[in-house]
């Protein structure tokens, strides 16, 4: 059992975003690779262990003072393995300073037959400030024939807005998995699942939603279903799929779209994406 932590913080001076603080605790690193034209500042969050177990507790805290940008995201897909009993959990708590624009977008977390995950995403967004971000969760190694049919899932989104909350969002899954996975009034089968958030700087959310469905629509495929709505001035994407690297190629697509359109920065995503 570990307890991670990565604890970062960027500042801005004239302009330039630069790296405030950084505290760093086994099995989490942080590596910061030179961004790409147009970028900002990328920083890329290791999990050291190779997957987490049973009982593991990570804890990351990402802040944005007025004015800056940066882009977080993970090394690789994360693992959860199999448990026999304790729960991994995971506390992410991203605060964005006025004016400043965070993008948080790891790859995908896999579930393995049997993971136990709590996971909880706190954002507080002060006055003019931006953040595109979100996660993509697979139903076990389905390379490998392997479904996640039993288990534990929490996962739970809350976005703040000048400390009042405006919207959350909440996952529980628990006993036959596999049974309520399968159910076609919840996620009728689908291989992997994937939620998008927006809020552009202007607030503005609205004028996004149309183009961001068209994008969607273009990336349908056979078993791939998604959807987007515009609620307390942010845009929340959903996404189901029978293939999850098809739901990655979409996500990705989307997340290129609002970069571009609400924060200014280039149509594509940072090389680590593309690993």
């Amino acid at each position: 059992m570990t307890d991670g932590i990565a604890d970062i913080r960027f500042s801005q001076d004239n302009g330039v975003t630069r790296l405030a603080h950084l505290y760093q605790r086994d099995p989490l690193r942080v590596l910061f690779p030179a961004p790409a034209v147009g970028d900002p500042p990328v920083a890329v969050i290791v999990t050291t262990s190779g997957g987490l177990v049973a009982g593991d507790r990570l804890e990351i805290d990402v802040e944005l003072a007025p004015g800056a940008a940066a882009h977080v995201t993970a090394s690789a897909a994360e693992k959860v393995y199999r448990s026999t009993g304790r729960t991994t959990t995971i506390k992410q708590t991203l605060s964005i300073g006025p004016g400043a624009a965070l993008e948080f977008l790891p790859p995908e977390t896999i579930l393995f037959d049997g993971a136990r995950l709590r996971r909880e995403t706190i954002i507080d967004l002060a006055p003019g400030s931006a953040f595109l971000g979100g996660d993509i969760v697979v139903f076990g190694r389905r390379a490998r024939g392997e479904r996640f049919a039993s288990g534990f899932l929490r996962e739970v989104w809350e976005v703040y807005r000048d400390r009042e909350l405006v919207w959350g969002d909440a996952l529980h899954l628990e006993d036959d998995v596999g049974r309520i996975i399968d159910d076609p009034a919840c996620f009728d089968g689908a291989a992997a699942f994937a939620t998008m958030i927006l809020s552009p700087p202007g607030g503005d959310a609205r004028s996004l939603l149309e183009s961001a469905r068209v994008i969607q629509s273009a990336a349908a495929t056979t078993g791939l279903r998604a959807g987007a709505t515009a609620i307390a001035s942010l845009v929340i994407a959903r996404w189901l799929a029978a293939d999850a690297a098809a739901l990655r190629r979409a996500y990705a697509d989307l997340a290129c779209y609002f970069r571009s359109a609400a924060l200014g920065f280039p149509p594509r995503l940072p090389r680590v994406w593309h690993v």
